[in-house]
């Protein structure tokens, strides 16, 4: 089973690597292997086109490959909410929460993952047209197998961006080196309300993969759970897995894990799916209402948590 990572060097998909490299897929009789495919309508590509067996990656962006869902379903979350952080540059003085720092600046973030700032300024009252707020990738980030959160953190030290919107592990070297200021976190209550249903850290898979392969389908789904167990159990477990897919970055993984252990929950709720699908028809990339059971695939998503 080929798993599509998009940012590796991060905790946002954490879950899915823990998975594989503690031994939870072999668990289920899978042998598994991660992909870094960036950005992630590349690796939603690869699931279209079959090179990619699972995209741990976030959902809205299924949407980049299958319009209206057609042809791809959700297995289950890796956490919940979602998991972006805006961080500005240390020097601009920016305070918690305050999101008017963003009024004529540039802000690095890939295309999709963007989209979950752009509608979190225009719910919160900031147009990012009239107010002059580029958002936009920053330059070679959307080159294939790039880290966008670390090469994120390098470009604002750089100051080739005034701030960017990217993953935990980005916001942790920026805010530990002294480069940056945590301005946002979704998911522990900053900005609207409604942003922490925009989108989550799931698992993918295509209506012809799950048709196929219903046992792979479903073992994915408890090697994920049971990775949940495992860190929340012992989340020392995490240095295990940064050490061998990002020894320059492994010293934070822990301490980043630790925080995100209470999202770790595998099930994909109604209300969550109402919110996503409320995000994308005002983003204009779903053009109406998709029914939960089109977006989930749900004998495997309630089942473990």
């Amino acid at each position: 089973m080929k798993i599509a990572v998009p940012d590796i060097i991060s905790p946002s998909y954490f879950p899915a690597e823990a998975a594989v490299v503690l031994g939870c897929f072999a668990d289920e009789g899978i042998d598994a292997e991660l992909e870094l495919v960036s950005p992630v309508e590349r690796a939603y590509a690869g699931l279209r086109d079959g090179a990619i067996d699972i995209v741990a990656g976030s959902a809205h962006s299924a949407l980049s490959a299958f319009p209206r869902w057609q042809g791809v379903k959700l297995l289950c979350a890796q956490s919940q909410g979602m998991y972006w952080f805006l961080v500005m540059r240390a020097d601009l003085g920016a305070k918690r929460g305050d999101l008017s720092v963003v009024k004529g600046r540039r802000i690095g973030a890939a295309p999709w993952v963007g989209m979950g700032l752009r509608q979190l300024l225009i719910e919160a009252g900031i147009d990012p047209e009239r107010d002059g707020v580029t958002i936009a990738p920053t330059p070679g980030s959307l080159e294939n197998k790039v880290n966008f959160g670390v090469a994120a953190a390098r470009a604002l030290e750089a100051r080739t961006i005034d701030g960017f919107w990217a993953n935990g592990m980005g916001a942790e070297i920026a805010v530990r080196s002294g480069i940056g200021t945590l301005v946002l976190d979704v998911r522990r209550g900053d900005g609207p309300s409604g942003a922490f249903n925009y989108t989550m850290a799931t698992l993918a898979a295509t209506d012809e993969f799950i048709a196929r392969n219903p046992e792979k389908a479903a073992g994915a789904v408890r090697a994920i759970a049971a990775a949940h167990r495992l860190l929340k159990a012992d989340v020392g477990r995490a240095a295990k897995v940064g050490e061998q897919l990002f020894p320059g970055e492994a010293e934070h993984i822990v301490e980043l894990v630790r925080r995100d252990l209470p999202f770790y929950q595998t099930h994909l709720s109604a209300d969550f799916v109402t919110g996503m699908n409320r995000f994308a028809r005002d983003l204009g990339i779903l053009d109406c209402d998709v029914p939960y059971g089109a977006v989930v695939a749900e004998p495997f998503s309630h089942r473990w948590t």
